[in-house]
């Protein structure tokens, strides 16, 4: 089954609120949630998974290299995307895209990395949130080292909610298995930095499953190195919010870091390279079906009096998104040879210059013969 007896929930899958003792304290922070911002909620999953369908069809149309879809894991996603505060630093894996919405980035800087026309895409120290990784679970030491440095310089643990920082990094059950995600629970729990681990477990490392990877449930990794671990239904905005909520504000305050697994499915491809009819069954697929996230959250608004025209509205926003990112897509054209010189380095260097210098010149020495 999907869920265990530990995971967590508040949200159940006909989009009725779940009565527990054990998430009391997360449903307080949900109950003083208002309706503009369960409307965010909602407008994020639907607009990014509208985005996510139209950056697949832009693929299979030969307009980008590779497409990498977060079809299914919305909730997680926009739920701990929500959670985190302005000053808070996001290192992302390559399907974050509901994240990345939120914190104010391009979707169609995404679609350039992915057509092949940059090698980032937005400027990571403006919204705080990282560039994509390409090579997987490399994130997660990036994220702790910078957790660790905000630590060394006073950024955490002062008792000042509004101003103390905390990091946030998102990885797979796949990157769990690395090595690198593993150095990096060590690290954090070393130096008790303040950093949030988000696992998106979406069942599947490419074609496998996650019962061959892990015979135990993957949050106790993070419990295995010391460290308080919880395992969500990543298919609950809401539990997402507030169990995220919660971690970051630990993280902050100094009392080391957190890790989450969220139990999700990506009820897409791994990415467009990928055919999962190889590897699962539509039995399975169906049964995840059944607990998408943003048709059970819409059950929950429609129950709370949400109106028609609301929901209209929010499909119109999504094909308007979709429209303009399909447009600057197509107008999108190949970068200058200078712009791999840009943003080496933070500031300026003389031996870049100088190199794009060389090639300036070198290339002018053509002429207009070429």
């Amino acid at each position: 089954m999907p869920y265990t007896e530990a995971t967590l929930q508040l949200l159940s899958i006909d989009g009725t609120l779940v009565e527990s003792d054990r998430t009391a304290e997360y449903r307080a922070l949900v109950d003083k949630l208002n309706d503009a911002q369960l409307q965010n909620f909602y407008r994020e999953m639907v607009v990014t998974r509208r985005f996510d369908i139209e950056s697949g069809n832009l693929q299979r149309q030969g307009q980008l290299a590779l497409w990498v879809p977060s079809l299914g894991q919305e909730a997680a996603q926009v739920g701990s995307g929500f959670a985190t505060r302005s000053q808070d630093t996001i290192f992302p894996s390559y399907r974050e895209h509901a994240v990345a919405r939120i914190r104010g980035i391009d979707p169609v800087a995404i679609l350039s990395l992915l057509r092949g026309v940059t090698n980032g895409g937005w400027n990571p120290n403006d919204s705080k949130f990282r560039l994509y990784t390409l090579v997987l679970a490399t994130q997660t030491l990036h994220a702790v080292g910078y957790a660790m440095g905000t630590t060394m310089d006073g950024k955490s643990g002062n008792g000042k909610p509004d101003l103390d920082e905390a990091t946030i990094v998102y990885f797979g059950d796949g990157a769990s298995s690395e090595g690198d995600s593993n150095e990096a629970l060590v690290f954090a729990q070393s130096y008790h930095a303040p950093i949030v681990f988000f696992l998106q477990n979406n069942q599947y490392a490419i074609s496998v499953p996650v019962s061959r990877q892990s015979r135990s449930p993957l949050y106790l990794r993070g419990e295995g190195f010391g460290i308080p671990s919880l395992q969500i239904d990543g298919n609950d905005v809401l539990i997402s919010y507030a169990v995220t909520t919660v971690a970051l504000d630990d993280a902050r305050a100094g009392k080391g870091p957190r890790f989450i697994e969220a139990q999700t499915y990506r009820l897409g491809a791994h990415t467009t390279s990928d055919d999962p009819t190889k590897y699962r069954g539509q039995a399975e697929e169906d049964l995840w079906k059944e607990r998408d996230p943003i048709s059970r959250f819409e059950k929950f608004l429609r129950a709370k009096g949400e109106s028609d025209k609301f929901f209209a509205a929010v499909k119109t926003e999504g094909e308007d998104l979709a429209a303009d990112v399909r447009a600057r897509v197509l107008a999108l054209t190949p970068p200058s040879t200078d712009t791999m010189f840009d943003h080496v380095y933070t500031d300026e260097h003389p031996l870049i210059a100088a190199q794009k210098a060389w090639l300036a010149d070198y290339e002018a020495s053509y002429g207009d013969s070429r």
